[in-house]
């Protein structure tokens, strides 16, 4: 288990990998699910997919978190009384300290009604189940940083590569060469300014 208490500007908890499983509550069913993800576009494609296999489902609550600092986030009720799913739902999440990650509940009516409370509780929990038996990971924000330079400086270029670890993505090797490189966001700056003072050498970042 990652220590949540050592963070850092460029890093975040999210989950190892997905999880499932049901909750029961007098009659109605709740398949719960949760997922580590990378962007909104993933989240609308695990959507889409839970929408299509439980089709039949009397609704899909769901909420997300995004962000190193978990600045972007969104909880549903899909059509649930005001408040009783999504936030629960959220909640758990931001009591796991995680982002990155969706969770997503699906109920089956069973014929009694639970009530705001009795729905707020069983959304809870199965969002509580749902990452209580996760495997919690530290990941960090990348950065991706282009650079192009005369072959000559190959040597002084590779010298920096391999003291900060640098993931070379792509690399054009020519009279000009051209690195695509990726690493730890929060390391941006440093790794731009070694590269700076590199002469003849063009950075390029996203």
């Amino acid at each position: 288990m990652v220590d949540p208490t050592n963070p850092s500007s460029d890093s975040f908890l999210t989950l190892a990998s997905p999880t499932s499983g049901l909750y029961k509550d007098r009659g109605s069913k709740f398949l719960y699910f949760a997922f580590p993800v990378s962007d909104e576009e993933e989240i609308k494609l695990k959507l889409a997919e839970l929408r299509k296999t439980y089709y039949d489902a009397t609704h899909h609550c769901y909420a997300w978190i995004l962000g190193t600092r978990g600045d972007q986030f969104r909880a549903n009720d899909d059509g649930e009384p005001n408040h009783s799913a999504g936030d629960p739902i959220l909640g758990q999440i931001r009591s796991f300290g995680l982002s990155h990650t969706l969770v997503v509940v699906v109920r089956y009516f069973g014929g009694t009604k639970l009530g705001v409370s009795g729905l707020i509780q069983a959304y809870k929990n199965s969002a509580f189940e749902a990452l209580q038996g996760a495997e919690i990971i530290r990941k960090w924000e990348m950065a991706e940083l282009k650079i192009r330079f005369p072959y000559l400086l190959m040597n002084d270029v590779m010298k920096i590569i391999k003291q900060d670890s640098l993931d070379i993505k792509s690399q054009e090797l020519e009279l000009n060469c051209l690195f695509k490189l990726e690493f730890r966001s929060g390391l941006l700056s440093e790794i731009s300014e070694k590269f700076s003072s590199l002469d003849g050498l063009e950075l390029i970042t996203y």
